[in-house]
């Protein structure tokens, strides 16, 4: 690209590396990378930089990461000269007015969903939460409401019954970074006019908490079934047994057989699954894993663990 517009990006986790990796593979001339603090992580506490860091440390790209961003504050000069743009995808700090007004032609993010649905932290999860049929993308102007910005352009992809948190996220992950490669041209060149949100159509995704992924087996066989959908790969579902085994759940289905027994009783347990009762039908388990271990098939489980007499607790 001959004289490539000069863009800061802001991002931290996998989701907003493949929108900065298409700006690098198609010439941009990325100024600045922000993106959130070094972090201990994992079992052994290690300190792990972020995967938009590593990224830009790879290709050679500036990197700035400030603690926070306060609203009196400014724009640090080592992040260099005003940009064009300042594309911001799954950041994780809150932008203030000046941090919006550094870039000469816009702030832009990327979010992963179909605005105005699902404005906040968590709208991949969210969707499958909910049952969606289809999610999406959008390219938005930023503002300082939480997602409230007009949008250029949406892209939609249906959410097949297998969708995991994590196979929607790649799968949005790639759609965002296309969309915005497309976008890009038409707002820089000052063609691309972004439409208002329909704010009475507004829904909100709040952050995913390890507490969400507690099983309340009183819930519908449907409702917990993509719950375990939704939180995979993190923070994973997960019953406690009434005798204090904790089991994540991986893989479910929903069965749609009434039963007399109570939420949280087992009433079947085979190589196929292990049947639990709900508020409404069963949820049949297929993978799931111990404290420790590693996640398996419950064939493989009930070969080495029993569940006679087991049931979960409420």
């Amino acid at each position: 690209m001959t004289d490539a517009p000069a863009v800061a990006f802001a991002g931290t986790p996998e989701f907003a590396t493949t929108s900065l990796a298409a700006l690098h593979r198609h010439g941009y001339d990325v100024s600045v990378v922000l993106t959130q603090p070094d972090r201990r992580a994992g079992r052994g506490r290690r300190v792990a930089e972020s995967p938009v860091k590593q990224f830009a440390r790879a290709h050679g790209l500036p990197i700035a990461q400030p603690v926070s961003l306060p609203r009196d504050g400014g724009v640090d000069p080592v992040w260099g000269l005003r940009p064009d743009l300042l594309v911001v995808a799954a950041y994780g700090l809150i932008l203030p007015e000046w941090l919006l007004s550094w870039p000469r032609t816009a702030p832009i993010n990327v979010h992963a969903s179909l605005l105005p649905r699902w404005r906040g932290a968590a709208p991949i999860q969210h969707a499958i939460l909910a049952g969606d049929a289809e999610t999406g993308v959008s390219i938005m102007r930023m503002e300082q409401g939480l997602d409230t910005g007009p949008v250029y352009a949406t892209s939609a992809i249906p959410i097949e019954a297998a969708d995991t948190g994590g196979s929607l996220h790649d799968k949005l992950a790639e759609l965002g970074a296309r969309l915005l490669i497309e976008t890009l041209p038409g707002i820089i060149e000052g063609r691309a006019e972004p439409a208002p949100q329909d704010a009475a159509a507004a829904t909100y995704a709040p952050k995913i908490s390890k507490q969400d992924a507690r099983i309340d087996w009183r819930c519908q066989a449907s409702e917990l079934a993509r719950s375990v959908r939704a939180y995979d790969p993190w923070p994973v579902a997960e019953g406690r047994l009434i005798d204090g085994r904790v089991l994540r759940i991986w893989s479910a289905v929903a069965v749609a057989t009434a039963s007399d027994a109570p939420p949280g009783a087992i009433v079947a347990a085979g190589p196929d699954g292990v049947d639990v009762a709900t508020g409404a039908g069963r949820l049949r388990i297929t993978a799931l894993q111990l404290p420790g271990g590693k996640p398996m098939s419950v064939a493989a489980f009930l070969n080495a663990h029993s569940l006679d007499g087991a049931r979960f607790a409420d």
